[in-house]
């Protein structure tokens, strides 16, 4: 009988269901995970919500062949390590959306009518019911960003309120958003106009201090800001500097830089906090381990590996084609216009085609800024499914033979219109290369390293000026690669600088060199 541990307070309907699948079950949240592994060498099963599943607990499960974290997250497991000992490592997202979406509902509504506060003082003996004079949830104008799980169980909760719900989400096509019960909305027209901006992104450096000083200075007197995603998506030096100034702005937040005991960071700005309990609800905890224990079953009964977020890549898999994959995916994007994508595609050339389903998470990454990293083949695609992008892995066609090569289609929308850009990569003594970005072919430039990226009007004198440019900003020039195409009058240059060419001097040489097309990328 193969035996499963559970060292942490979970609901005991994860164990019920795998004792009624024939498993031995231990459960203990009474002593430290070190402890019950100690005691139970012979398990071949995890299932943990926050504990640290350390390489040192590996070691003492020497039978252990899965580890599944009851939540989303999984930062808390050395699934690195894992891989190294052959333990598969799984986790279970979408388990705790209600309760996060509800927890919205719950501080928002407390912030309006002073329920900390009130309950505080009239303990105390006071009567301060003309101090907490409140507002109405009802009819107010909320702002959701991000429209994944939680998003789009928000906009349940809030239309029973008669709310106006403006959403953001960069990846979802407005249909899909009106779809959902959201109008779509930028972020400059929902700092700018709601009462109540939830915000629900990934963390991550894509992400953080997205909401700036910037956005906050957009917002209306009054106006509330709840962060229930992670800790530094706001820019809480930016806030306090507003509040410092008089800014009347009603801060709540459930996120903090750790989950541990300390004066956290954002107590003298908050006007509710709590101690991370998003996911804390006797319902989530129920729903996380109902899909652990389905998933720790199909896992051993159904040999099911579709939620492993460590799996070993083929053997025959080079690594640097994955990179390859999601620096193809970043520069697609970037090059793009970074707008609202609607459709991937992949061409998978010579010997990748076997391997297409592992590119999957990495194309994911390179293409969506802030996606979840890590991800299996299956989770990538429902991934992709989710922002509502259309992924295509596609056969080459028969005539076309560029080694071990991959084309990455990416379609964008603008204004009702599908904007297609299309980028060739390939390896080069083993470094990842462009060969084609649009029409320009043959570039083989490096993509490791930073890279300049301007479209002009071919003419002399152009690459001089960038010369100069970047040399008045002690900024050297490693290559450079600079073809025209005929048919269109334009070159492309891809200039290799030894130091990362900032927003604004990107802008100053499209200023200078009339350019079409200005980026700078680094990878």
């Amino acid at each position: 009988m193969k035996k499963i541990l559970i060292p942490t307070k979970l609901d005991k309907a994860a164990a019920a269901q795998l004792v009624a699948a024939g498993y031995e079950v231990v459960q203990n949240d009474a002593d430290p995970i070190e402890a019950t592994v100690a005691a139970n060498p012979d398990a071949v099963g995890l299932i943990v919500r926050s504990e640290k599943v350390t390489p040192a607990v590996m070691d003492a499960l020497p039978a252990l062949k899965c580890v599944i974290r009851a939540g989303a997250g999984y930062d808390n497991i050395d699934y690195v390590y894992a891989r190294t000992k052959d333990i598969d490592v799984m986790n279970t997202p979408g388990a705790n959306s209600n309760a996060v979406a509800e927890e919205v509902v719950a501080m928002a509504l407390a912030a309006y009518r002073y329920v900390v506060p009130g309950d505080t003082t009239t303990r105390a003996g006071e009567w301060n019911k003309k101090k907490y004079m409140g507002r109405e949830l009802t009819r107010k104008t909320v702002g959701i960003l991000g429209l994944g799980n939680i998003g789009r169980q928000l906009v349940k909760r809030l239309q029973g309120f008669e709310c106006k719900i403006l959403g953001y989400d960069h990846f979802l096509s407005k249909q899909r958003a009106l779809n959902i019960g959201a109008t779509p909305a930028e972020l400059d027209e929902i700092f700018s106009t709601a009462d109540i901006i939830s915000i629900h992104v990934p963390g991550g450096p894509a992400t953080k201090n997205m909401i700036g000083a910037e956005l906050i200075s957009k917002l209306k007197d009054g106006a509330m800001l709840i962060n229930c995603a992670r800790y530094g998506v706001v820019d809480e030096d930016a806030l306090r500097a507003a509040k410092g100034e008089g800014k009347n702005i009603i801060y709540c937040t459930d996120v903090h830089p750790k989950d541990t005991a300390a004066m956290q960071p954002s107590a003298d700005i908050a006007d509710v906090m709590l101690p991370h309990l998003g996911a804390n609800t006797k319902e989530a905890n129920k729903m996380a381990a109902m899909r652990a224990a389905s998933q720790m079953v199909d896992y051993f009964e159904k040999d099911d590996t579709s939620c492993v977020v460590n799996a070993e890549k083929p053997e025959n898999l080079n690594p640097a084609h994955l990179q390859l994959s999601a620096m193809l995916g970043k520069l697609c994007y970037q090059a793009g216009g970074c707008r609202p994508i609607r459709k991937v595609a992949c061409t998978f050339y010579n010997n990748l085609r076997s391997f297409r389903k592992w590119f999957t998470p990495w194309i994911l990454e390179g293409t969506v800024p802030g996606a979840e990293h890590g991800l299996m083949p299956a989770a990538a695609e429902a991934s992709f499914r989710e922002h509502g992008i259309v992924f295509k892995a596609r056969e080459p066609m028969d005539d076309k033979l560029y080694d071990d090569a991959l084309t990455l289609d990416i379609y964008m929308e603008e204004n009702g219109q599908e904007i297609k850009t299309s980028v060739r990569g390939m390896l080069a003594d083993g470094l990842p290369v462009v060969s084609r970005i649009q029409e320009f072919d043959h570039l083989y430039a490096a993509l490791p390293g930073n890279t300049l990226v301007l479209r002009y009007a071919d003419r002399p004198g152009v690459i001089a000026t960038i010369g100069q440019t970047l040399s008045e900003a002690g900024i050297n020039i490693e290559n450079i690669v600079a073809p025209r195409d005929a048919a269109s009058g334009d070159s492309l240059a891809l200039v290799k600088t030894d130091k990362t060419v900032t927003p604004v001097l990107v802008e100053i040489l499209k200023k200078s060199i009339d350019a079409k097309l200005a980026f700078s990328i680094s990878m």
